[in-house]
């Protein structure tokens, strides 16, 4: 199989052509210096040719507060940006996988959310994240859209400044010993190993459509906070941390976990729970092959 991965050099995109190369299979990486989401052109020249059977796209404007400052901005790249990638690998008769977000969802429902559950985003970024999901669906019939959460893996998060939540709790408490985590916020906290792994399955059949993709469970940030100085043996102690003290200048979820009900439904689901998920990211490097 011939696969082209969009943001290959980002966080889950480094896993994903990882997994894939472990296979044996035929990967291109594509950032954005070779490939322009945006423009139609950009996208048709570099693509056209390559003979692919897949496309997986992990690029995006993922940075909430730029997405809210420059809203067209963000629509270009995870909205019509996703509509270029679909209309051309309709095409090239190639597969498309578009990773999506939580973030279409406004957090109110306070249980995990399921495929069929109407999404209501609350900012820029998830708009613009749902948009594209609408394209891809609608245009390209070979197509999965995953929608996953928290994510962060080993590799870095050029949005995040390199870091993630996880990284930056090990160093905020070998550091300090004591920190600040809020309490009223629930996600799924997923590793891109994981992401990854779940994709190189969803590749090998055609079982197409929407899908969550993310660990099993659910905790708060500060349950996080504290599963990962056990995890990584950082006697750091967690303090519960008042929304007040790290406001946020976009409105988001505080309820964004989701169900990976279809995944279950085909059979397919690969996710551990997200404590296992976690012990697997201080374990020693491994990759990322589905059986």
């Amino acid at each position: 199989m011939k696969i082209a991965v969009i943001g290959g050099n980002g966080q889950l995109g480094m896993d994903v052509v990882s997994a894939f190369s472990a296979r044996g299979e035929s990967v291109t990486s594509l950032t954005h210096a070779e490939i322009e989401l945006s423009s139609m052109e950009s996208v048709k020249a570099c693509l056209d040719g390559r003979e692919l059977d897949l496309v997986v796209n992990t690029a995006a404007l993922h940075h909430v507060e730029n997405c809210e400052r420059q809203p067209e901005l963000a629509f270009a790249v995870n909205a019509v940006g996703a509509r270029n990638l679909a209309v051309v690998t309709r095409e090239l008769g190639a597969t498309l996988i578009h990773i999506s977000t939580d973030y279409v969802f406004d957090g109110r429902k306070r249980e995990p959310y399921i495929e069929t559950d109407t999404p209501l985003p609350l900012n820029v970024y998830g708009n613009s994240k749902l948009a594209g999901e609408h394209f891809v669906r609608t245009i390209n019939p070979r197509h999965f859209v995953l929608r996953t959460s928290a994510l962060y893996g080993k590799h870095p998060c050029r949005a995040k400044g390199g870091s993630n939540f996880v990284d930056l709790m090990v160093r905020l408490g070998r550091e300090r010993g004591r920190v600040r985590v809020v309490d009223c916020e629930f996600v799924s906290p997923t590793s891109t190993f994981d992401v990854a792994r779940q994709i190189v399955a969803l590749a090998g059949c055609e079982a197409f459509g929407l899908y969550h993709a993310t660990a099993e469970g659910s905790c708060s940030w500060h349950e996080f906070a504290r599963e990962i100085f056990a995890a990584a043996d950082v006697p750091a102690q967690v303090d519960v941390a008042s929304p007040s003290e790290f406001p946020s200048k976009v409105p988001r979820p505080l309820y964004s976990v989701l169900d990976n009900r279809r995944l279950k439904t085909e059979g397919i689901n690969l996710f551990p729970s997200w404590q296992a998920g976690l012990r697997g990211y201080f374990a020693p490097t491994a990759v990322a092959v589905a059986s």
